[in-house]
């Protein structure tokens, strides 16, 4: 008796559309439709032929209505319509993962940005990357439907190995627990770099995903560590957001979600963020008493450019370091309005130089003029820097240019 699965979207740019019928006679027959037949119809018939070829298939009729859509995809809708025909096979059709995906991401990197992408629309995933957010998110959640999560989870997976993010954090959102623990399977073996768990609500939420993640890491020995970020989006998960915070020493960053947040409490969102304050604040404090970033949620008014810069002004107001975004545009007004004054820049310039000299001097103690400087404003100083460096403000040799520029000074006074 035959298997039929359909997968995919019709009349899409950079998607396609699979129809997988398996039989018991006949070979495999491959039929096409593309606006690029005549160029790439021959390189598209030899890949169908090879997955069939690597799944055991000997028998089957394959039609594939294409939109112009790039080899990692056409896979991933290949091996989705396969893996509904035939539930229990194990073997997954992967590519190598493309060289400029193999950097690693630190703990501490800034996250002043993160874009959203729905991980079922890869004309969106291929250029993610190229508007420079500190982090792309491949979303497996809210941005897809029901119907679309099993073979956008393809998508995803295909898309850390193969796509270029021109060094963006990759990040993959799951889906609640217990689909999301399904999820991190096509995530975690396959270079992501930080897991946003939505809707956390209590620490066993996070320890139960970090518990999956560590056994696919042993299971694939996979040797970088992949990061957690938990999403508040609730009133109990407010109130154990340092519980949550603190769950795991693999958790970089505490962020919220604000629509999810007022229609659990029964509040309409609004422009002043009344309702959501104490929730945010929370966030805040518990990120920083775990150690971690705190994050701010999405500005969801893509054409209200003004109310946006004054909601990163706030966020960054009551100590957030970063904030999502739904759409590329709001990637550099987000960054412009995180960038540091003159005076924080000037002031961790000077406890740089501090440092420097005590450490030149064999002191033990780092004094700015007659102040003592503890140990957690050197580091916040270190950081301020590399954000103003990252930003644009400072030169990275701003150190030797100033050594210059005090020398050019005493010359001139000699002379």
């Amino acid at each position: 008796m035959a298997t039929i699965a359909e997968v995919g979207r019709k009349e899409r740019a950079s998607d396609c559309w699979v129809r997988l019928e398996i039989g018991e006679r006949g070979g495999i027959e491959i039929g096409l439709k593309s606006k690029v037949k005549s160029m790439y119809g021959e390189s598209i018939r030899d890949l169908a032929k090879e997955m069939m070829k690597f799944f055991g298939i000997e028998n089957a009729s394959l039609y594939i209505e294409d939109g112009g859509t790039l080899p990692f995809v056409l896979k991933a809708r290949i091996e989705s319509a396969v893996k509904r025909c035939l539930p229990a096979t194990k073997k997954e059709f992967l590519a190598e993962i493309t060289p400029q995906n193999l950097y690693r991401v630190d703990r501490d990197r800034f996250r002043r940005s993160r874009l959203y992408v729905p991980g079922d629309q890869p004309r969106l995933i291929i250029n993610a990357g190229l508007y420079k957010p500190d982090g792309v998110i491949l979303d497996l959640e809210d941005s897809v439907a029901s119907s679309e999560k099993e073979s956008a989870r393809f998508i995803v997976r295909n898309g850390l190995r193969e796509v270029d993010f021109f060094g963006a954090e990759r990040m993959v959102r799951i889906n609640q627990l217990p689909m999301g623990l399904t999820d991190l399977a096509f995530a975690v073996p396959h270079g992501v770099h930080t897991i946003l768990i939505p809707k956390c609500e209590d620490d066993e939420t996070v320890k139960e995903v970090d518990a999956k993640v560590q056994e696919l890491r042993r299971g694939y020995g996979i040797e970088e560590e992949v990061y957690l970020m938990p999403i508040i989006e609730g009133a109990l998960g407010t109130i154990n957001a340092y519980k949550i915070a603190t769950a795991s020493p693999n958790i970089v960053a505490l962020t919220i979600g604000l629509e999810d947040f007022a229609a659990d409490i029964g509040a309409e969102r609004t422009m002043e963020g009344i309702e959501s304050l104490l929730a945010r604040e929370s966030v805040v404090l518990a990120a920083r008493a775990a150690g971690i970033q705190p994050i701010d949620s999405v500005f969801s008014d893509v054409a209200d450019e003004e109310g946006l810069r004054e909601s990163v002004l706030e966020a960054k107001k009551l100590g957030f370091e970063g904030k999502g975004c739904i759409h590329p545009n709001q990637i550099k007004i987000i960054h412009e309005k995180f960038a540091l004054t003159e005076q924080e820049i000037e002031r961790a310039k000077r406890i740089s130089l501090a440092l420097e000299e005590a450490q030149r001097k064999g002191a033990g103690v780092v004094a700015l003029g007659s102040k003592m400087i503890d140990p957690p404003v050197v580091k916040r100083a270190e950081r301020i820097l590399r954000l103003a460096i990252l930003n644009g403000q400072l030169p990275k040799n701003w150190k030797e240019s100033l050594r210059g520029d005090l020398q050019d000074s005493g010359e001139a006074i000699r002379r």
